[in-house]
């Protein structure tokens, strides 16, 4: 009985670590004998004891790895530190573990090797304004490179660029110096644009002034000549109504000489003689002798 239990024991110990659950996002490369026999995905399996074994727990994950600040050498001979950020997922658990040793060491390095290719080939000022197109070089030659490890490479990203501290500060230099010139740049824009509207302003004042005076001078010249009019339209109707009212020669003269003793009354030197004021006073004299000789007939 004891011989067993101690024999069932012994099974349990051998087997139970024989059944393997491989969880989500996992892949185990399995060997029997020590070759290669199979990929066992996410699931149950079971393996045979003293037989098979697990060569590798490979995670099919994207990996992001963030390698240290490589010096590299730019076309116009100017060192400088540059690091970089790679994304890649493992495609095929067998060649990632039997295709090369130690493979994101070998990843790492091959990312050196590569950036100091691309970056040879630049000059200083490319070499900061052309990131996406290192990234997208130095991304087609890793997964190139790394296909037959069973690795795809995602994505490729230069992180930092950190050229020596002199040439950072003539950038910085250059910089200021360029942010002052687009400052007086504008400025000057900004003056010539307030000159052009005062000068419109003023411009457009001084038409209105125009025309606010020919409309003063036209309204002017419109009262006068109708206030004109109205005279010449009031001396018009004094005519009629003279007429109307049957005024012989005598009155209308009688009329003339009332305006004549007006015009001595006023403070005026000069005094207008009509032509016919003889006539005039010979008519006076003719009526008072006939008013005379009637008064000594009667």
């Amino acid at each position: 009985m004891e011989f067993l239990v101690v024999l069932l024991i012994i099974i349990l110990v051998i087997f139970i670590p024989c059944v393997k659950i491989v969880p989500q996002a996992k892949s185990y490369v399995i060997e029997r004998l020590g070759s290669y026999y199979a990929t066992w995905q996410n699931g149950l399996h079971f393996k045979i004891p003293f037989i098979d074994s697990i060569a590798n727990k490979v995670t099919l994950k994207e990996v992001v790895k963030d390698f240290a600040p490589q010096p590299v050498i730019t076309k116009d001979n100017v060192t400088m530190q540059i690091d970089t950020v790679v994304y890649y997922s493992i495609t095929d658990p067998k060649l990632y573990t039997y295709g090369i040793e130690y493979p994101v060491s070998a990843i790492e390095n091959l990312t050196a090797t590569t950036l100091r290719n691309i970056i040879g080939e630049l000059e200083l000022d490319q070499t900061l304004t052309s990131r996406d197109i290192i990234n997208t070089k130095m991304r087609a030659i890793l997964d190139e490179a790394t296909d037959p490890w069973g690795i795809k490479v995602n994505r490729v990203e230069v992180k930092n660029i950190l050229p020596p501290r002199d040439i950072q500060e003539a950038m910085e230099k250059q910089m200021r110096a360029e942010r002052e010139r687009r400052e007086k740049i504008l400025q000057a824009e900004g003056e010539k644009k307030s000159s052009i509207l005062i000068a419109e302003g003023e411009k457009e004042s001084a038409i209105l002034r125009a025309e606010a005076q020919k409309e003063s001078n036209i309204k002017i010249a419109e009262g006068e000549a109708q206030a004109l009019l109205k005279i010449k339209q009031a001396e018009a109707e004094g005519i009629k109504m003279l007429k109307d009212a049957k005024a012989d020669e005598a009155v209308l003269k009688l009329k003339s000489y009332e305006t004549l003793g007006k015009v001595a009354n006023g403070k005026s030197t000069k005094i207008i003689v009509p032509a016919d004021l003889q006539n005039i006073v010979t008519f006076g004299t003719t009526l008072k002798e006939s008013m005379k000789d009637d008064h000594k007939k009667n």
